[in-house]
């Protein structure tokens, strides 16, 4: 929402919104890019602006009273997928990159490959990019790169975001259960993924996840051209000879069983090289060569928040990366293992999204953590809208690591208000945290101020 407020004001438009929490780096991005932004949800703000068009987010339903001045007002309301699927991508050529994990990092990838090939490319990028001063651009060319969210799009239209996009190019990066709030068990998320590759036309493609078996269930309902990735054999693009380095990966690129390139990047991790061989499959589709592609590889730099240095704490090295999602957290985590090898790492995990605030992944929340020398849980956001029994039981989780040997901690709803939280978590890492050590959060969120507190000591 952020990013696309920023682009229309790019464009000429006159930008408003309203949002109760608005967090880093997004507060300060709007404000740099002119997006006068509300701090509360109020009839007043939006009659004061008269605008000729509403963006609804999906986190916004009916009883809030700006959106139901709006509709008594019969003001023009929009999802935010339709505005971006109207008024940036248009007739462009649609990259769309979807998959449960690893969208911000890909397209973020992809945006700076094709840039480095001359495309000048439109993006939607969900996070705040490295290589950009913006997370959403119109582009100069004739190609528009964006982020494919699974997530429904409005109150008034609960079909996935990415349906919004018609893909010519449709990247699929992998498959799991995920947002608990609309989608009630893995099939239901494969069947939005199957609108989607449904939606790609004869002379499109779509680039699939060769590794994942949820990706290649899907892919049965294609219409179009499929190309496959994955360090399996018979991918269409494979990767072989995976090597990596506190400097970075080095791999072989196959394509159709012939050596396609060698190439080198700053980034570490199994799944960086697969997100960054779409980047470059989607680059030489769309004309790149080897060479440009391998340049663009090099030059392209990690969006906030995702594996992202930020400070010393007490000699440690802070990290902060996005992942809420167990899969998300233990690549992340193999990543920088071999990144950093030799430093204890100190992961600090906060429950905040719809599903991993249930109980559905306890299991796997607990097994991600292994190879950490110590981890603590943030409290649970919005328990209250589960029973006891639904919840995710981080106390529980703590217990059983610290019983094998891996020191942990869990906050709990008792001790004090989420201002608190942070510091509880802080004062637990007094004790743990070695000089050496990387001490990683793992938050969609601000952790209570946990980060603020390790980036300013």
């Amino acid at each position: 929402m952020g990013g696309v407020a920023g682009a229309c004001a790019a464009l000429g438009d006159s930008v408003f919104g309203s949002e109760q929490d608005l967090y880093e780096p997004m507060k300060s991005y709007l404000d740099d890019a002119g997006v006068s932004v509300f701090r509360s949800f109020d009839p007043v703000n939006l009659l004061s602006c008269q605008p000729t068009k509403v963006v609804v987010g999906n986190a916004v339903s009916r009883g809030n009273e700006e959106l139901e001045v709006a509709l008594e007002q019969r003001l023009d309301c929009v999802s935010l997928p339709q505005l971006i699927g109207e008024k940036l991508i248009g007739k462009q050529t649609s990259v769309v990159i979807a998959g449960t994990h690893g969208k911000t990092t890909t397209t973020a990838m992809t945006a700076a490959v094709l840039e480095v090939g001359g495309l000048e490319p439109g993006f939607l990028i969900g996070g705040v990019p490295g290589n950009f001063d913006v997370s959403c651009r119109p582009g100069g060319g004739s190609v528009f790169v964006i982020e494919g969210d699974e997530y429904d799009s409005a109150y008034f239209d609960k079909r996935s975001k990415f349906l919004h996009y018609r893909p010519d190019i449709a990247v699929v990066n992998n498959i799991e259960f995920d947002h608990a709030d609309i989608f009630d068990d893995l099939e239901a998320v494969k069947k939005t993924f199957r609108l989607f590759i449904r939606l790609v036309p004869r002379n499109g493609v779509v680039l699939a996840n060769g590794d994942d078996p949820n990706v290649l269930d899907v892919l049965k309902v294609a219409c179009s051209p499929v190309e496959t990735f994955g360090f399996s054999d018979g991918c269409f693009w494979q990767v072989r000879e995976f090597e990596e380095s506190e400097d970075g990966s080095f791999f072989e690129l196959w394509r159709e069983g012939r050596l396609f390139g060698l190439f080198t990047t700053f980034v570490t991790g199994r799944f960086n090289a697969l997100n960054m061989v779409v980047a470059f499959a989607i680059g030489h589709r769309l004309g790149m060569n080897v060479d440009q592609l391998h340049a663009g590889g090099c030059d392209y730099l990690p969006p906030k928040r995702r594996m992202e240095e930020v400070g010393q704490w007490h000699g440690a090295l802070v990290i902060d990366d996005f992942g809420h999602h167990p899969t998300a957290i233990r690549e992340t985590l193999a990543a920088l293992f071999a990144k950093y090898p030799g430093r204890r790492v100190v992961a600090c995990f906060e429950p905040r999204s719809n599903t991993t605030t249930r109980a559905f992944y306890s299991k796997e929340i607990e097994e991600c953590f292994a190879g950490c020398a110590a981890v603590a849980f943030g409290a649970l956001d919005r328990p209250e809208r589960y029973s006891e029994s639904e919840r995710l039981d981080t106390r529980g989780i703590a217990a059983r690591l610290s019983g094998a040997g891996v020191p942990s901690m869990a906050i709990s709803l008792e001790q004090g208000s989420e201002k608190d939280w942070g510091r509880h978590v802080l004062a637990w890492l007094e004790g743990v945290v070695r000089e050496g050590d990387l001490v990683v959060s793992f938050s969609n969120g601000s952790f209570g101020g946990l980060l603020s507190s390790l980036r300013g000591a």
